[in-house]
Order: C-alpha cells, then structure tokens, then sequence
C-alpha cells in the first residue's frame, strides 16, 4: 500500500516537470466528495423566464448526499456583488472514482470541466450575459428573459452552441477530454466568493424532495428547474420528503478533502501542481479556501480603531469648557441680596404729636366769671 502511494507521488511529479503550470484553485475550492461511480448524464430542460433585472442563471446539476445522487434544479438568484458571474461546479474523473469541485463566484467565468450544462454554459465561459456597470445585460439568443420585465437585453448570434451530449463529468474513459487553460487558471487563483445564502438554501431543500433523487427519476427529474431559489417557503411543487430506506450504503464510500486533493493531480497538469505540494493537500486546501475570509476581516477592521480614537478626544474637551461657566457665575449674584435693608427705615418717625398739646382750652371759664 505505502510503495503504491510513493509511486502515484513519483507519477506526480515527473507530470509536474512536463507541465510546470500554476495549480488550478478549483482543486481547492469546494472539494467534498469522491465517489465510486459516475453521475447521471445532464438533462435536457427548458429554463425558465428570468424574473426580473439582474437574476443571474445558475445551472442544473448533481450534487451527492446522504441518499446518493440527487439533481439541484436550474434557478435564477442575485449575485453576491454587481459584476460577479458564477463558475459551476463540476465532477472529474479521477482513478475510477469522480470528485466533485464545487462552484464560485468570480468576475469572470472559470474552469468548469467542460461540461455543457446549458442556457450560455455550454463548456467553456458564459455567453448568456454581461455585466455593464451596476446592470446585468442578457443574451436573448440563449437565455430565455421575459423582455416585458427586463429591459436590459440583445441579441449576440456569434456564440458558440454546443448541442452535443450532455455528459455531468470531466476526464475518464468516457468523460469531457478537457482541461483548463491559462486563463481560466488565473480565474481559479484570483478572488472568489463562495454559494450565497439562497443558493445554500436552495441545495438544502433539494436534497430532502425524494422525487430529485437519482435512484427514483434514474436520471429524469421531474422538477429540473424554477424561477427562483428553493426555500422552507418555495419548497416544490409536490414535494415528497425522501425516506429512511433511500438512505446510500457506506459502499461506495464518501471520502472527504485528503484522497480527493490527491487524486485530483493525476488527472490534470494543473492539477497535479497543487497535489504534489500536499498529501499534505489538506492543509494546501484549507488556506486557499480561508484567504477570502482573512482579507475580507483586515479590510473591515482597520476602520474601527480609528473611529474610537477620534471619539474619545471631544469628549474630555467638552468636559473642561462644560465646567468653567458654572464657577463664575455663583459670586456674581451674591452682592445684591443685602442692599436695600438700612435705607427703607428713617419714614417710621413721623412727628404728628405736636398740633394736639397746643389747646389753651382752660383759661376760658374765668371770663364767664
């Protein structure tokens, strides 16, 4: 087992040396599974009317869970930011068993396995629309947009259609003979925004309706797409819950990030860039997916020091010029209190006594005599 494992890490590395590309982030991002068989092929569907201005398309596709296999339907939803366009997520073949590479968001359209998923995601990029400022611009000629509602369309002829199979995953015997180019790996190596909250929500509620799950529509889901995002509130029309019973076997085994990381370098030049530096892939793989979240904090953070700093000073200024006013202006009023007291009381001796003792009354009785 061990000397197999040294001689997968030595194919590794002489493929590195004839391929001294950068490693392809996608291996990175959104890694989960590594499963056994391969996923049903895409189903032919119709999309529906886009419901308003700047929805974004996010294609139908197979997920894996708990019950095996089950479709997340086609719907419309917001990007996180104007000027993001989304990067499906796609399965690839690696040594007998296919791994998935989960979707993002980016400014521009990155490797997504050269599947044709359809409606502008025929393989290669997305040609259903193009971001013009803060307003998304749809592509009639291949998105199907309600133009009663949505004003902001044209029409582009000169794009390429692929109308052939719709096979779910990359490499293999029988699986999309694709890789990325060089573009598309500095799309994988710049910024990245991860599934929205809808979009989450969305996948949630497709894995508990049972009529998604491969092993009951055996690849024809009833339900392929919806205007807008599934949630607890817009769950689908006839929606039945899955049951114990559907429940997968261990067999094949769900196998997480380190044998995924792994595998996935035999089956791209890129690819195998990003394997070698780990077996060890998980810690490769846990930073790259981390650094969005890192900058995303520094970024945030910075202004909130500054804020309290500027904030603490008013406050022992006001104090001081608060505080003076009240000292001057007590002995201001103190002197007028004891003023008019001594003048008001010289009046109270009035000198009327005198007019009455002048009577000379007695003398008069004599002369009657």
């Amino acid at each position: 087992m061990k000397s197999h494992f040294v001689f997968r890490l030595l194919i590794a590395a002489i493929v590195l040396a004839a391929f001294p590309l950068p490693s392809m982030a996608q291996v990175s991002i959104g890694i989960g599974v590594s499963v056994g068989y391969a996923p049903p092929a895409i189903p032919v569907y119709e999309q529906p009317l886009c419901p308003g201005a700047n929805y974004i398309w996010i294609p139908g596709y197979w997920a894996w869970g708990d019950y095996g296999y089950y479709w997340v339907p086609g719907t419309w939803t917001y990007a996180p930011q104007p000027g993001y366009l989304w990067t499906p997520g796609y399965w690839g073949w690696d040594s007998g068993n296919y791994v998935w590479y989960g979707g993002y968001w980016a400014t521009s359209v990155g490797f997504y396995g050269g599947v044709n998923y359809g409606f502008g995601y025929f393989g290669s990029g997305y040609v259903g629309g193009v971001w013009a400022g803060n307003a998304f611009r749809y592509n009639t000629y291949v998105t199907r947009v309600n133009t009663r509602i949505v004003r902001n369309v044209y029409v582009n002829r000169n794009v390429y259609i692929n109308r052939g199979p719709r096979i779910s995953y990359n490499g293999g015997p029988h699986g999309v003979p694709v890789r990325p180019t060089a573009q598309q790996l500095a799309v994988a190596r710049g910024r990245h925004l991860g599934l929205t909250a809808a979009q989450r929500q969305h996948i949630a509620i497709a894995a508990q309706d049972r009529r998604l799950l491969a092993n009951v529509n055996h690849g024809r889901p009833p339900i392929a797409a919806v205007a807008r995002p599934l949630g607890p509130s817009n769950r689908p029309a006839g929606f039945v819950p899955v049951r114990a019973a559907d429940r997968v076997s261990t067999h094949p085994a769900l196998v997480r990030h380190a044998p995924v990381v792994h595998h996935a370098a035999v089956s791209h030049a890129p690819v195998v860039h990003h394997a070698a530096v780990s077996h060890a892939p998980v810690v490769h793989h846990a930073a790259v997916y981390h650094a969005p979240v890192v900058h995303h904090a520094a970024v945030y953070h910075a202004p909130v020091v500054h804020h309290t700093a500027v904030y603490h000073a008013p406050v022992v200024h006001h104090t001081a010029v608060y505080h003076a006013p009240v000292v001057h202006h007590a002995p201001a009023y103190h002197p007028p209190a004891a003023h008019p007291a001594p003048a008001y009381h010289p009046p109270a001796a009035h000198p009327a006594p005198a007019p009455p003792a002048a009577h000379p009354g007695p003398p008069a009785p004599g002369r009657d005599r």
